[in-house]
């Protein structure tokens, strides 16, 4: 792309409609192959569900009650792995499965009765089908993969053109060149192959061009001799890579996205050069635009989405609506709900037709027959325009369905007729009123908030049109400057436990286990940033491997550790930091008699610590006493994580039991409270939300996807009463929850995302705000104290990144207009837990406490609840002014009298007069 050309897509922007525009009546199952599993044609959309064999068809569109037809098609006796539309019929429907057969359906309108057997059933032979394609030009031909082959057929004669060279491994996806002349295929051998099949079986561009051999995704883009694929790198990271095809030996360009474990599902346009990623499990859809020169690859937007995919379709050109300036239209599959997410350029709509935004595009008529393209005939499909003058207008015979029974061969002849779309006007049994041809709005258009809002007449609050908004959901993460960081960190220890957080922080200091002998922890004053020298410097020599650490919130100096040795020792950092290496505890506690997995302070009372261990026992400790007061047994596997309630009476528990549990400490050693916990068992964590009053834990699915839960503390044993799926990754949530603002701020180590929530105790409970997305992935991520944060810039939170060689600061803001007053809103009074509240001896005999609390409000800034009433700015002339006619003579004369005002006086002298010119004999001869 020219650079001193701006592109006309990268303004687009993705639109969710409400949930009354989801095609809803769904349940996608549990998927276990590598492709879309969700595919649409110009009025039908095919989907995997939860059984077996068994595909869910809906309309694209809805019908006259405003709701979608939902049915479903019995295809195979084993899982369907992928399936297909055919470009110039949207009614045929090929599927392939684990059954070793691929199978061609003339499928009906949602309804209607399915269709009793397949119009074609193929036998590759090859062992489980895991991809099949329609030809973009010929009729009735598909390309079909196999365990290890891919395969071209003839469906018209049901039989194979063409038998491919074998792969070394699992064949993962293929693709077509828009042309119809070339077919390229990735590979779990890493390799991505080009194959012409008309001139030879094996590939004439060969090489390897992924760097895992976990599944991965090939598509063409357009009829360029570009190809796009997506996989993961050396250190597990999403990538996505452009080719040319006619050199495989190195990627033109590439563009790394984040840790997550789902292959994304690349899906481009050709018109608008736009492409569209999501992997299963992903709660974001990320869009390029694709160029033919550096970047090659250029971020467009990311849309954040209300559930977790299952998969992705694109659905065809023809069928988006051009009116609103809608470009492109995505499904996404979720667990009960298809989500149609349109792409639109900000123009005005439903006035012009924008004829920049809509090219001509591919209509619905084959270009050539299959024998001809295997003749060496190469044809382009005839384009149509997208103009809805030009649109054809359906009869009222044409949208009555049919009730002939469906054909037995597939109408692979055109008929000599054909409508203005390009379209083979070939008979079909199904019909649809609502079909592409049609100009039927988009399911975005008119549903959403903007819609809604001016079509009523009443003076409701916007709340109660849109449902509640967090004033969170703009915040801004940004990392700080960089002479505020830490660099040149060296030894980081990367395997510290899944319990432990990686690092912890105080007020004053951090601290980072390093991957050096003796378990040593290095100590960095916050005061003192900067790059660390090349020799060695003072640590803490704690003799075993870091299981967890943890900073005394009233004793900024005092650290306690637990080792894999079954103790816990305590050390204590000299003020001002580390000068030398310490290598002597304050006290070592010794009673667990397994690996210790965490330790947590108590929040009001000193000297108080909590830890958990293999021994499958909650055990607090007396730091002053210096022994053991209290053990919590009833857990019947290890115990992921625990929490001190936020009054200091109670100690929350999450086990791989599957159990959650509530402890009243100083009163039993068995939980006063039993629940179900997450159904996974890779991790989990638990921290105290909204007072006090619910439990927020985050967690894993059945299906290993991260969940967090929300259980109510009075009624632990009824379940979670919400919960919110983020995505698929194998590292669990860490939770930060910041009581002053009610926002819970969660990512996980290797994460390259942060998601901020902001909780509340009434549905519907999560409230999704922007996230904070890092360059790399990071290995820890710790919350400073709210006084560290900057109120005149309203930063609400402020953490430390720790990365692979460094620590950064990032500052959570809320955007405000106002910001010469303090926004008390965002601001209240602050617990002063840096000061303990009663003595450990005094919470042991039963006494409570609460922290005191102080104001953030700097002397010289006022609150905004108090700022000055700005009088309302009126942006328009009152309509008087537009009414009243003036005469021709009366413009005249307002015309003149600007031009006389703008010229000035005549008479006054030009400047050049007063200036003195120069003697005659001064001249140079």
């Amino acid at each position: 792309m020219n650079r001193f050309k701006t592109s006309k897509f990268k303004n687009t922007s993705p639109r969710i409609p409400k949930r009354d525009g989801w095609i809803g009546d769904i349940r996608a199952g549990s998927l276990t192959s590598i492709g879309n599993h969700i595919k649409s044609s110009c009025s039908l959309v095919a989907f995997n569900t939860e059984q077996a064999g068994t595909l869910g068809l809906a309309s694209l569109q809805p019908g006259q009650d405003g709701k979608w037809a939902v049915s479903q098609l019995p295809c195979h006796a084993d899982l369907v792995t992928d399936f297909d539309f055919s470009p110039f019929d949207d009614a045929l429907l090929a599927t392939c499965s684990a059954d070793e057969t691929v199978k061609v359906w003339r499928v009906r309108e949602p309804g209607q009765d399915a269709p009793s057997a397949a119009d074609v059933t193929l036998c590759p032979g090859q062992g489980r089908v895991e991809a099949v394609l329609f030809h973009p030009c010929a009729d009735g031909v598909l390309a079909i993969g196999t365990a290890r082959t891919a395969t071209v057929w003839d469906t018209s004669r049901q039989e194979p053109l063409a038998v491919l060279e074998q792969h070394g491994d699992q064949l993962h996806s293929l693709t077509w060149k828009l042309d119809g002349s070339l077919l390229a295929t990735s590979c779990k051998d890493k390799k991505l192959r080009v194959f012409d099949p008309r001139a030879q079986l094996t590939p004439v561009q060969s090489a390897v061009g992924l760097q895992s051999n976990k599944d991965s995704h090939v598509i063409w883009i357009g009829d360029s001799d570009n190809i796009l694929t997506t996989g993961f790198n050396q250190v597990r990271e999403r990538e996505v890579k452009v080719w040319d095809a006619r050199k495989l030996g190195s990627s033109l360009g590439s563009v790394c996205l984040d840790t997550s474990s789902g292959a994304l599902i690349p899906l481009f346009d050709p018109d608008t050069g736009l492409l569209v990623l999501s992997g299963q499990g992903d709660s974001v859809i990320h869009c390029f635009e694709v160029t033919s020169s550096q970047p090659f690859l250029a971020p467009v937007s990311q849309c954040l989405t209300e559930a977790a995919t299952k998969g992705i379709a694109l659905v065809p050109k023809l069928a988006v609506d051009v009116t609103s300036c809608e470009v492109m239209r995505v499904l996404q599959l979720t667990d009960s709900f298809i989500v149609p997410v349109s792409y639109h350029v900000p123009r005005k709509s439903g006035q012009d037709f924008h004829g920049d935004l809509y090219p001509d595009t591919r209509g619905q008529s084959a270009a050539v027959s299959a024998q001809e393209w295997w003749g060496g005939e190469n044809r382009q499909v005839p384009k149509v325009s997208l103009h809805p003058a030009k649109r054809p207008i359906k009869s009222s015979a044409s949208s009555a369905p049919s009730n002939q029974p469906a054909k037995k061969v597939l109408p692979i002849v055109k008929s000599k007729e054909e409508d203005p779309l390009g379209r083979s006007s070939s008979s079909s049994s199904l019909t649809s009123p609502s079909s592409s041809g049609s100009l039927a709005p988009s399911p975005s258009t008119g549903s959403g908030p903007s819609s809604g809002f001016a079509s009523s007449p009443s003076q409701r609050s916007l709340q109660n049109i849109l449902g509640p908004s967090s004033k969170f959901r703009h915040a801004q993460g940004s990392v700080l400057h960089r002479n505020t960081h830490i660099t040149n960190l060296k030894g980081l220890n990367l395997t510290t436990p899944g319990e432990c957080d990686g690092l912890c922080v105080n007020r004053e200091r951090m601290a980072v286990p390093l991957a050096i002998a003796g378990g040593q922890i290095a100590v960095f004053e916050l005061s003192q940033p900067g790059r660390l020298p090349d020799t060695a410097f003072p640590t803490i020599q704690n003799t075993v491997a870091v299981a967890d650490f943890s900073w005394d919130p009233f004793n900024a100096c005092r650290l306690a550790v637990a080792g894999e040795d079954a103790k816990i020792r305590v050390w204590l950092v000299p003020k001002g930091g580390l000068k030398e290496t310490i290598m002597e505890p304050q006290c070592v506690l010794q009673g667990h008699t397994e690996k210790i997995y965490s330790v947590k302070f108590h929040p009001l009372a000193s000297g108080i610590l909590a830890s958990s261990s293999y021994d499958l026992s909650v055990r607090i400790w007396d730091l002053d006493a210096r022994k053991e007061v209290k053990r919590l047994k009833g857990h019947q596997d290890q115990i992921f994580s625990l929490a001190w309630s936020p009054d200091g009476r109670l100690l929350a528990t999450v086990c791989k039991d599957g159990k959650v549990r509530i402890y009243d400490p100083r009163k039993s050693t068995e939980p006063s409270q039993e629940g179900p916990g997450p159904e996974g068992a890779r991790g989990a964590r638990v921290v105290w939300v909204c007072g006090g009053k619910y439990l927020l834990v985050s967690g894993f699915d059945s299906q290993s996807e991260r969940q967090l839960y929300l259980y109510s503390v009075g009624s632990l044993c009824s379940g979670p009463v919400a919960t919110a799926s983020t995505d698929v990754s194998p590292s669990t949530l860490i939770p930060f929850y910041d009581e002053d603002t009610s926002t819970a701020i969660l990512t996980g180590k290797g994460d390259t995302r942060v998601y901020v929530y902001e909780i509340l105790p009434e549905s519907p409970y999560f409230l999704e705000c922007s996230s904070f997305n890092s360059s790399d992935p990071h290995k820890g991520f710790a919350f400073l104290p709210k006084t560290e944060c900057d109120v005149r810039d309203v930063e609400f939170a402020r953490a430390l990144r720790l990365s692979k060689t460094s620590i950064e600061p990032v500052a959570f803001r809320v955007p405000r207009v106002k910001k010469e007053f303090f926004q008390d809103d965002v601001f209240p009074e602050t617990a002063v837990w840096w000061e303990s509240a009663l003595s450990a001896s005094s919470w042991l005999s039963g006494s409570d406490g609460q922290h005191r609390k102080i104001s953030l409000r700097p002397k010289d800034m006022t609150p905004v609840s108090e700022a000055p009433k700005e009088a309302p700015v009126r942006k328009y002339l009152p309509s008087s002014v537009y009414l009243e006619e003036k005469t021709d003579e009366q413009k005249k004369e307002e015309l003149l009298s600007a031009m006389v005002a703008k010229l000035g006086n005549r008479e006054d002298p030009l400047p050049q007069e007063s200036y003195q010119g120069v003697d005659d004999e001064e001249w140079d001869d």
